[in-house]
């Protein structure tokens, strides 16, 4: 989720919105006034003249910003960013030597980034490494400071081998560093920092972690299959309307993909995890079913014989059916959290870059999805490859995607399926905040 801002168009960490302009004079209060020369060829009576006309400038003025001369006691201040004074007159302070004779406009009143509590999400995956650093605003809401993302595919012949390559080891560390880096440079408050599917089914997973330990500063838990479908849940909140009465989340990882029923028929809850009915964590993702079925080249029958692989591993899905009383209902609809639907969301509206404020939260129809997935098939590896939203790094990956997409389609026909660019590091950082209790009592999500 360039990721993913959430809170985007929000304003500056500790700036309010809403904030009443500071009391004090005006601009133009306590302006010496300037003598014109006196003689009487009528000079001061021009002069006397052009204040009178600036007077009248000053007033339709009112309410803009208004530059003080360079000389004057108020213009001084503003270069040094201090308020103006709103009692006596205190001495003007001595011009700075170096001061420019024009000076952009300075923001007053900023509180420093620090004061605001810093948290922190990792989410280290089969195919990618992704690392948030996000202070809280609103209730409810996060502004992220710093992102990093990298594809490492960790969990590259994980399937064929059952342990982590050392190439693969090796490109994580690297990407893994750089977010130690980044960590250690801020003070943290609270931070999690998880690994999923390839370490936790890898024999060599934990040994790996160890290495991360001690080569990247930095120590990963290994979550079960309930807790990223959970986190993932936790991610999407804001996506899920007032009036929905039922949605099925998943999240097409690398390794695995988590599917949750949420029924929100009842009372809602603020947490939207705690409507959750009924979960479950295929064991098959984009990597490792491209890796049992081919990547590169994928025909028609392939495509088909991916489809159904998935669709038999949902079928002994025992909770499957616990929406089944809002199925037809408009207010029921899918919500995809995954590099399948968001490369699908960008080929949909022919994105000739990659843009994630234009794709998370997008709804697509049945018909829109249809036609995608449609097109993604009859488009060979170098056309896949020369598609900016796509690209060589998930040409081989994308359909192996689409065929899971399809099987949970399959199974809960929808006439809208809503895109999130966002998933389990967006629900780690709302859980921690939450806990924290950043966000009691505070609109603006102060600790």
């Amino acid at each position: 989720m360039e990721d993913h801002d959430t809170g985007a168009g929000a304003p500056e960490v500790g700036v309010s919105r809403a904030s009443p302009p500071s009391g004090g004079p005006s601009p133009s209060a306590g302006r010496p006034r300037q003598a014109g020369p006196q003689s009487g060829n009528g000079q001061a009576g021009d002069a006397q003249h052009q204040r009178g006309k600036a007077r009248k400038r000053r007033k339709r003025r009112r309410g803009r910003k208004v530059f003080a001369r360079d000389d004057s006691p108020l213009a001084t201040a503003a270069a040094v960013g201090a308020p103006a004074s709103v009692g006596p007159a205190a001495p003007a302070p001595v011009p700075l030597p170096s001061a420019p004779q024009s000076r952009p406009e300075q923001p007053m009143h900023r509180p420093p980034m620090q004061e605001l509590p810093v948290f922190a999400a990792l989410d280290l995956g089969t195919n990618n490494c992704r690392l948030l650093v996000a202070v809280p605003q609103r209730h409810g809401q996060f502004r992220v400071i710093d992102a990093f993302s990298r594809i490492v595919r960790l969990g590259e012949g994980l399937t064929a081998n059952g342990h982590l390559s050392q190439a693969a080891m090796d490109r994580a560390v690297e990407a893994l560093k750089i977010c130690g880096d980044k960590l250690r440079n801020r003070k943290i408050r609270k931070a999690r920092l998880i690994a999923t599917e390839a370490c936790r089914t890898a024999d060599n997973g934990v040994e790996f972690l160890q290495r991360v330990e001690r080569e990247a500063g930095l120590k990963l838990e290994i979550i079960d299959r309930q807790t990223e479908a959970r986190l993932a849940v936790s991610g999407c909140g804001s996506l899920v309307e007032r009036d929905t009465q039922g949605v099925v989340l998943f999240d097409i990882g690398g390794g695995s993909s988590e599917i949750a029923l949420i029924d929100l028929t009842g009372q809602r809850s603020p947490r939207l995890a705690n409507h959750i009915v009924s979960w479950t964590s295929l064991p098959v993702g984009v990597v490792s079913l491209a890796e049992r079925f081919g990547g590169r080249t994928v025909t028609r029958e392939i495509f088909a014989a991916m489809v159904d692989d998935v669709a038999v591993r949902l079928k002994s899905f025992d909770g499957r059916d616990r929406l089944s009383h809002v199925l037809t209902s408009p207010k029921f609809h899918l919500l995809g959290t995954s590099g399948t639907v968001t490369t699908l969301a960008g080929v949909h509206l022919d994105l000739e870059r990659y843009d994630r404020r234009r794709v998370d939260g997008l709804w697509m129809d049945r018909d829109s999805v249809d036609r995608m997935v449609e097109k993604l098939v009859g488009w060979d590896f170098q056309q896949r490859c020369a598609n900016p939203c796509i690209g060589t790094d998930r040409a081989d990956l994308v359909l192996a995607g689409c065929a899971i997409l399809e099987a949970i389609r399959a199974v809960w026909p929808s006439e809208r399926l809503r895109v999130a660019d966002r998933g389990l590091r967006e629900g780690i950082l709302s859980e921690l905040m939450a806990d924290d209790g950043v966000w009691r009592n505070s609109g603006r999500g102060r600790a």
